[in-house]
Order: structure tokens, then C-alpha cells, then sequence
């Protein structure tokens, strides 16, 4: 299993073509819903995308925050809303949550409402844009907010999907924007956090390599969730000192093959197989909750 450094640098045309577009839309907007992993906050926000917020007023929804670590959830929540920023935790699949989206966003943009009276405007539409990367549950989200199938649920990264708004209540208008990440990941934790929540497909990192990696951090974070849910015992594995560190890794992978009947001819471990097992384990929310990124990190 190769252990060098994961080194994404890729921008298609219409990811360039859809920050434009988003930049383009944000003069009409009044706030900004910002989506992301809860399992991975950091890593599943698009710094590009920040960039062209500048100083609108943002909100920011943690989702899929029902697959991750409660204790950490509180966490990130807090610190962002010490920033100043309200934040929501969110299942959007079961709906928790969106219930407090409207109202959030009704008064972060309270004091351009009453601006807007002043004027004279009586009937100020409060404009707000939803952004977040692929796979991070935004059409999901915006389909529970707007109580309709509006938004086409499993977009792939960067696909483009015709600009629409989404009327909420009697003041709110919802835009809905494509999924977008950016041109180069500065790190190999970001690509790897990426991969191991289904953002980065396996036509750009191969899922065996993924799966690899997955089984290395849990191995040393989240041990006992392994332990537990494919019923194997690894501590020998652990404690072997003639095996380097990558054996102890492959042989643990096995252990999950085995147990989960991934085999070839001869009573082989199929290893993509038992990959894809490990990986959809986890996105899932099967191997437990799970937070990959911890505020005090």
C-alpha cells in the first residue's frame, strides 16, 4: 500500500464557471447559508468560496451532524457562533434541525428589514444563497427547508444544474448553487477528509488507498469502533513489533474482509471489495459517530 503524499490539483472549467456565477448572484443577497460536513468543518469549507462572501452576513449549518461525535458537534457549534456566526446542527435526511433555519436567517437579516421600512419598502424579500461542496447535503437540505423535491438530491462534484429560486415563506427566496470545490488542496489531510466522506471520487483517488488511510486514523482514534462493529480482535495485530506499521494495517483490513465474507477464489481477501465495505461503513454512520476534525486540533 503506497504511503506517499496525496497531492490533488485539478479545476475544471465549469467549477471556474460556477464561482463566477455564484459571485455574480452574491449583489442580490442577503445571506449567505453555508453548508457543511459536521464530520469535517474545516475541510468542507471552500476557502475560494469565502473569499467572494467578503462581509455578507453568513449562517452556517453543520450537517449530517446525526454521523458525528456529539461532544465535538457542540464544539464546532460554539466556536463559531463566538465568531459571531449562528450556527445550526443539522440532519437533513431526518430533518432536524431545519426548523430553526428560517428563523435564523429572519433575523440575522432583521436589520436590513428594517432599513428597507424606513424606505418605505414595505414587503422586503429577504434573499438568501445556499453554497456548499459536493456531497455535503445541500440538495437534501434545501429540499426539507422548502418542504418540496426542488433540488436534485446526489449531485456529483461540479455538475452544473440550472439557477433557481425557492420561495420559503411570504419574505424568503432560497438560491440554490452547484456544488464546487477548488482548484488545489493545500494538504494531504484535506484530500484525504474529502475522500473518506465521498466529496473525492474514486476516478481521482483510488478507493483502496482511501479505505487504507481511513483504516490507519481510526486505528489510532476511534479503535474500539472497529473492534465493535467487525466483531475482531486486533490487539495482537497491534502489539506485533516484527510488523511495520503498514503490515499491521492491511492485516487489519483483512480481518474486515474475512469477517465480512469479502473473498476471492482460494479464500482470498478481495481488497476493493473490503474497501468499499469500510468506506460505506462509515459514510454511513456504521462504524459509529465520528468526528475527524476536533476544534482543539
Amino acid at each position: 500500500m503506497n504511503e506517499n503524499s496525496t497531492n490533488i490539483n485539478w479545476f475544471p472549467g465549469h467549477m471556474a464557471k460556477t464561482l463566477r456565477q455564484i459571485e455574480e448572484d452574491l449583489k442580490v443577497i442577503d445571506v449567505v447559508i453555508e453548508i457543511l460536513d459536521a464530520r469535517i468543518p474545516l475541510s468542507s469549507q471552500n476557502p475560494m468560496v469565502n473569499q467572494i462572501i467578503k462581509n455578507k452576513k453568513k449562517i452556517i449549518v453543520l450537517n449530517k451532524s446525526d454521523l458525528a461525535d456529539e461532544k465535538e458537534n457542540k464544539k464546532w457549534k460554539e466556536l463559531y457562533e463566538n465568531k459571531g456566526i449562528p450556527t445550526i446542527l443539522c440532519n437533513s435526511n431526518s430533518g432536524d434541525g431545519i426548523n430553526k433555519i428560517e428563523k435564523a436567517i429572519e433575523k440575522i437579516a432583521q436589520e436590513d428589514k428594517e432599513k428597507a421600512i424606513i424606505k418605505g419598502r414595505i414587503s422586503k424579500i429577504i434573499r438568501a444563497i445556499v453554497i456548499g461542496i459536493p456531497n455535503v447535503g445541500k440538495s437534501s437540505f434545501i429540499n426539507r427547508l422548502s418542504k418540496k423535491a426542488v433540488a436534485e438530491v446526489g449531485n456529483k462534484p461540479g455538475i452544473t444544474k440550472q439557477k433557481q429560486w425557492i420561495r420559503l415563506s411570504n419574505n424568503i427566496e432560497l438560491l440554490d448553487t452547484p456544488g464546487v470545490l477548488w482548484p488545489k488542496f493545500e494538504n494531504e489531510g484535506i484530500a484525504l477528509n474529502l475522500a473518506f466522506t465521498g466529496t473525492i471520487k474514486s476516478e481521482i483517488l483510488e478507493e483502496t488507498e482511501i479505505a487504507y488511510k481511513l483504516t490507519k486514523w481510526l486505528l489510532h482514534n476511534y479503535k474500539q469502533n472497529l473492534v465493535q462493529k467487525y466483531n475482531i480482535e486486533i490487539e495482537s495485530i497491534i502489539k506485533d513489533e516484527t510488523l511495520k506499521e503498514n503490515e499491521k494495517i492491511v492485516r487489519v483490513m483483512d480481518l474486515i474482509g474475512k469477517r465480512r465474507g469479502a473473498l476471492i477464489k482460494g479464500g482470498i481477501v478481495d481488497l476493493d471489495k473490503t474497501s468499499k465495505i469500510i468506506l460505506d461503513d462509515f459514510k454511513n454512520g456504521r462504524l459509529g459517530k465520528i468526528t475527524i476534525e476536533k476544534v482543539e486540533e
